[in-house]
């Protein structure tokens, strides 16, 4: 009996110590390990999300907004149900694949996400479920309830809440607002509290954006910028319309467009602002320019005779072919009936440092500064590394690449009498009702005086009521404006005579200007003329825009006057009526005639003749047929 209560009593000295052992190293030697791993059970830092600011239209209505949804998240350790047969369940709802989704399940970790901003409807079906093991969590999501509706203005958001894209990236640091950290006590039943002992600071929201743009106006050019699009069968198209008084943008539009709730599921190249990215050359509609350089120089005016060479000149070895045969033309005819060579001849005069001054003076090679990510300056060559023929081309838009944003602005400068602004999108910043006006008119330079500006206003009113631009006419107001038909570089191959930008560009009401407008449209097929298929899009959007803001029309053009032709119609299909004198074909008797490249104007106005088969060394070794499209 002594032997086995010895034997009991070591037994329970030796069970003892081992127990009082393992107490020591669970609670004094690991206490810190385990005290760490209880604190990560336990507790849990959660991030609350800052709402990002809206975006308003300039009459307040919502563009972007946040909203608050539910994401879906596992805790793969209580997934007690089998977790293929989980996967199974979620599957299909959350459409996703079932066998990813069980691997996801399978994980060691204590939080995978399932799930990530679900729509209501999306989140009610996995409620329903009841799968233990799946939690929901309140996260914000970023919403544009007009959908498609300046989708490229706009930009849109990642899953993570970071804009990526538009006027949400340009404005990242303003709208997102500041996030703040929570800690929160769970409990064995996953319930959650806030503990008092630590301080926390409430997320401070985004400050909202509030635009220059117009919804209803944004609607009225994406609706017609579509038609447009479909009808010609075109790669895609763009309209801008600016406030002229200071460049502010009410529109920028462009087809293929997509919906920035799903972004993901449209092509890449759709949700590029080609407003700003896209550089072209521009054709015709850049003649404006180089009819500023022009009466600048105060060597031409509107009613200046131009032999137009029946629709070619030649220049050293090249020739240049125009899109018809003109032969005498005032300068105002050569810009309404877009001629080439009648524009290459005003450039000859103006000189090389002129028209790459007047050139940089409307913003063109540089960027014009507004505020979206991704602009493109566009190419213009410095003037020393002009060729001898280069001012020729660039002076009907080739040899030249601008974007149409810039287009835009020079005819916003020229509507608002030569000065030059910077286009804005953002006019004020605030959080709630308070707002910051942060943009205001921002003039950069001056391209022209005001007195070329009317007179150059008055010139491309004729291009509208005379010449290529009838189809932009609207009826009731004064339209000045240019059409443009450039044919595009293909790479190794050169011009395409297919393959072309049509455009046109035009202010109204012309004589006291309250909108800019550009349509572009990029690769249309059958009728490729920017008169033919741009200009109408200008007339239908400007219709409908004057409407909406209530502008008033010319009571003098609402009553039809003998001679007039009615305005908004077609061009007749017939040739052009003869030239009004054929006494100037062999050069003697007008102002501007033959300058060339080889030959300077004399002293005395009249260009010295030069034969076709005149050699420039300097020039090219060979004769070139060049055939731009027409305006």
């Amino acid at each position: 009996m002594r032997k086995r209560l010895l034997l009991f009593g070591v037994l329970v000295v030796v069970w003892s110590g081992t127990l009082g052992a393992r107490l020591w190293d669970l609670q004094v030697r690991r206490h810190p390990e385990f005290a760490r791993r209880a604190a990560s059970q336990q507790q849990r830092v959660v991030e609350i999300a800052a709402p990002r600011g809206a975006i308003y239209d300039t009459r307040g209505r919502e563009l972007a907004v946040s909203v608050e949804v539910e994401s879906v998240y596992a805790s793969p350790g209580e997934v007690t149900i089998d977790r293929e047969r989980t996967a199974a369940l979620l599957a299909p709802i959350l459409h996703q694949n079932a066998a990813e989704l069980a691997k996801r399940l399978d994980s060691k970790r204590e939080f995978v996400w399932i799930a990530r901003k679900l729509e209501p409807e999306v989140s009610r079906k996995v409620r329903e479920l009841a799968l233990p093991g799946i939690y929901f969590l309140t996260e914000s999501r970023r919403y544009y309830p007009m959908r498609e509706l300046a989708a490229q203005v706009l930009g849109y958001v990642g899953m993570d809440g970071e804009g990526l894209g538009g006027l949400e990236a340009r404005y990242e640091e303003v709208v997102r607002g500041r996030s703040a950290e929570r800690v929160l006590l769970r409990d064995a039943l996953r319930g959650s509290v806030a503990l008092p002992e630590h301080p926390f600071a409430e997320p401070v929201p985004g400050q909202d954006l509030h635009l220059t743009l117009d919804a209803s106006m944004q609607y009225i050019a994406e609706k017609e910028l579509r038609a447009a699009v479909e009808k010609s069968r075109a790669r895609a198209g763009v309209v801008i319309v600016l406030d002229p008084a200071d460049s502010a943008v009410l529109t920028m539009a462009t087809y293929p467009t997509f919906d920035p709730n799903a972004f993901s599921r449209y092509p890449q190249e759709s949700w590029k602002n080609r407003s700003i990215t896209d550089v072209f050359e521009p054709g015709s509609t850049f003649k404006m320019i180089t009819a500023a350089a022009a009466f600048e120089s105060l060597e031409v005016s509107p009613e200046d005779p131009f032999y137009c060479e029946h629709g070619r000149i030649v220049l050293g070895r090249t020739r240049i072919n125009d899109h018809k045969s003109f032969g005498l033309l005032t300068f105002r005819e050569v810009m309404a009936k877009s001629s080439n060579v009648g524009v290459i001849k005003a450039a000859l005069i103006v000189g090389d440092e002129r028209l790459h001054s007047t050139i940089a003076g409307f913003g063109f090679g540089r960027r014009t500064g507004i505020d979206l990510p991704g602009e493109s300056p566009g190419i213009v060559h410095p003037v020393e590394r002009w060729s001898k023929i280069a001012k020729a081309y660039i002076s009907f838009g080739q040899g030249i690449s601008v974007t149409p944003l810039q287009l835009a602005n020079s005819f916003a400068a020229l509507a608002n009498g030569g000065v030059v602004h910077r286009p804005y999108l953002v006019r004020a910043i605030g959080r709630g009702g308070e707002r910051e006006e942060t943009q205001r008119a921002e003039p950069i330079g001056r391209a022209i005086t005001p007195q070329t500006a009317v007179t150059l206003e008055r010139v491309l009113e004729t291009v509208v009521e005379a010449g290529t631009g009838r189809r932009a006419a609207v009826p009731g107001y004064r339209v000045a404006g240019k059409t443009g038909t450039a044919e595009k570089v293909i790479p190794g191959v050169g011009y395409s005579p297919t393959a072309r930008m049509a455009s046109f560009v035009g202010i109204v009401p012309a004589r006291r200007p309250r909108l800019v407008c550009l349509v572009m449209l990029d690769e249309p097929r059958g009728l490729t003329h920017g008169g033919d298929v741009a200009a109408p899009v200008f007339q239908a959007v400007m219709k409908q825009a004057l409407l909406y803001l209530g502008v008033p029309p010319d009571p003098e053009l609402l009553e039809p006057r003998p001679g007039r032709p009615p305005l908004g119609q077609p061009p007749p299909g017939q040739e052009p009526a003869p030239d009004r004198d054929r006494r100037f074909e062999d050069g003697v008797g007008s102002r501007v005639l033959r300058a060339s490249a080889g030959a300077a104007p004399r002293a005395d106005g009249v260009g010295a003749a030069v034969p076709a088969t005149a050699a420039d060394p300097t020039v090219e070794d060979a004769v070139v047929a060049v055939e731009p499209g027409a305006g």
